[in-house]
């Protein structure tokens, strides 16, 4: 089983002013710059590669036990399977009890991506068209509201789930992006 998992952290409970205006063809999204702000919540999501299921939870808080917490969940969900886990070099993904947890648990295997290329983990993708499709558009009277709304979006997401396909073939990836570091 592999699983693409990441945090978004500090997503804003925004409450507009003034209702969005419906989207309409050839015109841009119209929205009033001014809210009241109710608070943050943190999204741990971990992204099954090969269905395209998403199983999240929402924390109020970016900590280290946080995701440990998640982690579990994960290996309580995934039970008797061997997991590997592909996830950026956040701090919280390697403080010591994370690492005593994995020395416990030698069927999860976490695998890195390289510093500064979070592109390759599918999870963001997937936390993009969440922020496009519906966090910005949102309108939240509180932080309840908006991880209801939150855990709505995944369970809709769920029953239609969509894997993500690279389109190019590593060779290319790897050449662009060497002539980029030049």
């Amino acid at each position: 089983m592999v699983l693409s998992l990441d945090e978004k952290t500090q997503i804003q409970a925004l409450e507009r002013t003034q209702p969005l205006l419906p989207l309409r063809p050839n015109l841009p999204a119209g929205q009033t710059h001014d809210y009241q702000r109710h608070g943050l919540t943190s999204l741990y999501a971990a992204l099954d590669v090969a269905s395209g299921k998403v199983l999240g939870e929402c924390t109020a808080r970016h900590t280290g036990a946080d995701f440990l917490r998640f982690l579990k969940l994960l290996h309580r969900r995934y039970r008797g399977r061997e997991l590997h886990v592909i996830l950026d070099n956040s701090s919280t993904h390697s403080t010591p009890q994370v690492r005593q947890w994995l020395d416990a648990h030698p069927n999860v295997c976490f695998h890195f991506t390289p510093t500064g290329a979070s592109w390759l983990n599918m999870i963001e993708a997937w936390f993009g068209i969440l922020t496009r499709n519906s966090v910005r558009r949102g309108s939240f009277v509180s932080v309840k509201a908006l991880v209801k709304h939150i855990r709505d979006y995944i369970e809709h997401w769920n029953e239609h789930p969509t894997p993500f396909v690279w389109t190019k073939k590593p060779a290319e990836i790897i050449r662009k992006a060497v002539r980029r570091g030049r």
